[in-house]
């Protein structure tokens, strides 16, 4: 399992790609991050049933932190 600041790292690449092969070029990293960010808060979201000291809760939280450290 990736950490979480590795996993940060991977959605915004992942965002990065997806906007710059289907959007405009000119898009920066930040609309990536804001999309990985609230790709990020619907997993939270969703998952409204976690407690919140789980370690999938714990998890993504971790990941929400390490993206806004990006």
């Amino acid at each position: 399992m990736e950490t979480p600041k590795e996993k940060a790292k991977d959605l915004i690449d992942k965002m990065i790609y997806h906007i710059m092969y289907n959007c405009q070029p000119t898009l920066s990293g930040m609309v990536a991050k804001e999309c990985a960010l609230i790709a990020v808060d619907e997993i939270l979201n969703a998952n409204a049933i976690w407690y919140k000291d789980s370690i999938p809760y714990n998890y993504w939280n971790k990941v929400k932190q390490e993206l806004n450290k990006l």
